[in-house]
Parts: C-alpha cells; sequence; structure tokens
C-alpha cells in the first residue's frame, strides 16, 4: 500500500473514531455539582483539588477552602490564591493533630468547627466551588460522625456546587456517594531517599 492510501485509510479511521465519540458524548447531557473525592496513599491528592480550583477560579467562579488539618498554611497555593480575595475564602481550622498531647477532645472540637464553616461555605449560593482538604482524616478518625457529612452531602449540598474532598483512607460510605473518586497509588517517593519537601514541590 502506497503512502497516499494509507493516509486515506488513516483520515477514515480517524473520521469513523470522531463519528463514535460525538456519538457517545451526544448522551452525556446531565450538568450538576459533583462530590469529588481525591484519596490513596500516594502524594497528590491536595495538588490535584488546588488544580482544579485554579481551573474553576480561572472560569471566574467563587472558591473556598477548608484545610482541616493544615493549620499555619504558608504554600505557594495559598500566596497565589489570596491575589484574588473578591473570588477566593480560605479558612485554615486545622492546629494539627494532638499527636503528643493526646487531647482528643480538642481535635473533635477543632473538627466541628471546621465542618461547620465548611457546610456554610457550601450553601452560600455565590461560591461554586469548595475544597474540603484534608477532611478523609478527620474522618478516619472519627472526629465528625460518617453520617453526618454523607447525609449533607447527599440532601442538602446545593445542585450546582461542586465539592472536592482529600486525604487517605477516604471512608466507604464517602466514596458511595461520590461522583468522581480518584486513588493516588505510590510508587516512588524521593523523601525515602532522603530528599526534604521541596519549595513548589511540596508547598
Amino acid at each position: 500500500m502506497n503512502e497516499e492510501a494509507q493516509n486515506a485509510r488513516h483520515a477514515e479511521k480517524m473520521k469513523k473514531k470522531k463519528v463514535a465519540r460525538d456519538k457517545i458524548l451526544a448522551t452525556k447531557t446531565i450538568e450538576k455539582g459533583l462530590i469529588i473525592v481525591h484519596t490513596g496513599k500516594g502524594k497528590g491528592k491536595s495538588t490535584a483539588a488546588f488544580g482544579m480550583a485554579f481551573r474553576s477560579l480561572g472560569h471566574g467562579h467563587k472558591i473556598a477552602i477548608i484545610q482541616f488539618v493544615k493549620g499555619a498554611w504558608n504554600s505557594g497555593e495559598k500566596q497565589v490564591l489570596e491575589k484574588f480575595p473578591e473570588l477566593v475564602t480560605i479558612r485554615s481550622m486545622g492546629e494539627g493533630f494532638t499527636w503528643e498531647t493526646q487531647d482528643r477532645q480538642k481535635d473533635i472540637d477543632n473538627a466541628r468547627s471546621a465542618w461547620e464553616t465548611a457546610k456554610e461555605l457550601i450553601l452560600d449560593p455565590s461560591i461554586r466551588f469548595v475544597l474540603m482538604d484534608e477532611l478523609n482524616i478527620v474522618l478516619r478518625y472519627d472526629y465528625l460522625p460518617i453520617e453526618e457529612v454523607v447525609a449533607f452531602l447527599k440532601d442538602e449540598k446545593p445542585d450546582d456546587t461542586h465539592v472536592v474532598i482529600t486525604g487517605r483512607n477516604a471512608k466507604e460510605e464517602l466514596i458511595e456517594i461520590a461522583d468522581l473518586v480518584t486513588d493516588m497509588t505510590q510508587i516512588k517517593h524521593p523523601f525515602r531517599s532522603g530528599v526534604k519537601a521541596q519549595e513548589g514541590i511540596e508547598f
């Protein structure tokens, strides 16, 4: 087969693929606010979520970010997001967990405060995208009842609001109601080779 015939065959094949793809896309007509979960042991859960936040921001949407664990948060993302105060709400509610003092009640109180703030932001009709960073950690240690979180997301989240939840060990109940779940798998990490957290990569 000469080159011209090969090109014609390739063009016909691509045309058929496009017709098939367009046919599939034509059946996808639902538009709604998604519940998205990023979990798993690998790096990139929050990073991917912030990528979505920046994408939403790029379309002029108002966004909100609630940090359930990280308290004194001073990252590259925060420095960029703070340049858009009219579109971005950031609440760093966590103080880290009280591993040393074992003050479980303090952890529960912090989680409750962050959750109440998150609910208010999700219900705000002007906000299109809400990131609940590390909520999965709070749920893993039962600092908030999973049933309460699931019920709110199912029954009270506005139809056009996107909610992204990050953290390891996502509860099955949360995975079940989510529209999109990504499990980050760690294959290799520089920390194991003695490399410290790098500016612009980890923070």
